[in-house]
């Protein structure tokens, strides 16, 4: 199969997911300030909403550029991630968000993936953003959004999130966004 055609349906498929996904988290961040949340690191937001899209229009210029054929174990690999993702999402129910919401009085999540990653949602990510490129050949794009994400998350997002989990320690709230 050739990489082409690939890459317009993995736009059309990862612009339906964030959006929907987008519309799940503004729906849980409606309740989390309802239920008096507090936001931590607000002022890196926007980098990952320029870094998401970004990541998925140069998959696709780059995959449509590209001659290739879909490299299947990197397609798999994004695949796999998907109901990683969800399983994810569902573990954390209201409290999964794009944002770093503590609502007071909740406690840290502490099952589903959480038993096995501090932050498996970031994980995930980390896949998706290597995996569908590769998958259609757009091998720059991967190593590009790959190298930033990393230092997006390890730099500002995760110790900005950590700060953000000392609260439950200190029994002052709960929530997290992934």
């Amino acid at each position: 199969m050739k990489a082409r055609p690939l890459a317009g349906w993995l736009l059309a498929f990862l612009t339906a997911q964030r959006l929907l996904e987008l519309r799940v988290a503004r729906r849980n961040e409606r309740w989390a300030r309802e239920q008096g949340a507090t936001e931590y690191g607000q002022e890196h937001y926007p980098l990952f909403f320029v870094l998401h899209p970004a990541w998925m229009v140069f998959t696709f210029l780059e995959g449509r550029a590209g001659g290739g054929r879909v490299n299947v174990p990197a397609l798999l690999l994004f695949l796999l991630a998907q109901p990683l993702r969800y399983w994810v999402i569902r573990t954390l129910g209201r409290y999964w968000n794009t944002r770093i919401l503590i609502v007071p009085g909740g406690q840290r999540v502490t099952g589903g993936p959480f038993r096995y990653l501090r932050h498996p949602n970031y994980a995930v990510v980390a896949l998706e953003l290597a995996a569908a490129p590769l998958a259609v050949g757009a091998w720059r794009t991967a190593l590009a959004f790959t190298l930033l994400n990393a230092a997006l998350l390890l730099g500002i997002r995760i110790p900005a999130e950590e700060r953000a989990l000392a609260h439950y320690r200190a029994g002052q709230g709960a929530g997290q966004a992934e």
